[in-house]
């Protein structure tokens, strides 16, 4: 019997733009998905998917799921005419479109395999797999999510080239947040469209846009490093009004921005690619946590209370 397990995640800021060469701050956070690979008898593989889910969930992505399931296979090796498996699902990671549910499953089936057929990958293996499992749910990926998933804690990821640079950010100690979502699934293929439509109608304001976006992106990391959360927070409130000009958000994000701040959140803004899935708010300390997600909640929205850089 193999075991494996894969982080969620959430992005503070810059995910909408990384297959632009966009930097982005990416975190881990501590719910995960577990698989297990067990030998099985007959031939091929069988799925039993176990996760929580938002009702719909796992229908919806179920043929994309079979797809990845077949790619990871493929990229490791594993002949399952040959070598029949079970592969059991399961984990504290809510099945839900935003915080990055369908990378914490590629990473945590290639961790099972690697363990069960004993192929000693590495890490940047493991993420490599993942990666390529990834393009079953998302066209081509820009490798942000499987890379919190697989290796944890706080990042900068941006792709320079083939080149993925991944830098740890080191902060004083776990930055509490709040992750609310929208009910309102977005469909990743319309929000490329939507990006490149952007470029296309205005290619010079789209390049200055993706200008500001980068160094705001440096101005969180310079200040995330200086524990100044304030700072943080002012920087995503003001990133969450661009990606509102630029159509990305949904006034049910916005809405739910809008009270995270009410209610005392340094910062709010969506995280993921946007028109739908989660917001996040940036709540450092345990008391604030709890009132805006309880405020978030009594509207009627799921809410994951989590932390960053741990």
């Amino acid at each position: 019997m193999g075991r494996g397990s894969g982080f969620g995640k959430t992005i503070l800021i810059g995910d909408q733009f990384v297959l632009y060469g966009v930097p982005a701050i990416v975190s881990a956070i501590s719910y995960q998905t577990e698989a297990v690979v067990e030998r099985n008898e007959g031939r091929g593989w069988v799925l039993t998917d176990n996760r929580h889910e938002v009702p719909g969930y796992k229908k919806s992505k179920a043929d994309q799921q079979v797809e990845s399931i077949n790619r990871v296979l493929k990229v490791m090796k594993v002949d399952t005419d040959k070598n029949p498996i079970r592969i059991t699902l399961g984990g504290s990671l809510l099945a839900v479109s935003g915080v990055g549910a369908s990378a914490a499953s590629c990473v945590s089936l290639a961790r099972a395999l690697n363990d069960e057929f004993n192929l000693g990958y590495s890490i940047e293996q493991i993420n490599q797999v993942a990666w390529e499992g990834e393009f079953a749910y998302h066209g081509t990926p820009s490798g942000v999510d499987n890379t919190a998933s697989c290796y944890g804690g706080l990042i900068l990821f941006q792709l320079q080239g083939d080149r993925k640079i991944v830098d740890q950010i080191a902060v004083r100690e776990p930055i509490r947040v709040v992750l609310g979502n929208s009910g309102v699934s977005a469909n990743t293929a319309a929000l490329d469209g939507l990006v490149e439509e952007l470029n296309e109608k205005n290619p010079e304001l789209h390049a200055s846009r993706l200008k500001h976006i980068s160094e705001q992106v440096f101005e969180v990391k310079a200040a995330l490093l200086a524990n100044d959360l304030e700072k943080v927070g002012g920087i995503i409130t003001e990133n969450h009004k661009v990606l509102i000009d630029m159509g990305l958000s949904h006034e049910k994000l916005i809405y739910l921005c809008d009270l995270a701040r009410k209610e005392g959140a340094l910062g709010a803004k969506l995280t993921g690619g946007g028109m739908g899935g989660f917001m996040l708010a940036l709540t450092p300390n345990a008391e604030l946590q709890n009132s805006v997600a309880a405020a978030i909640e009594s509207e009627g929205f799921y809410v994951i209370k989590a932390q960053i850089g741990g």
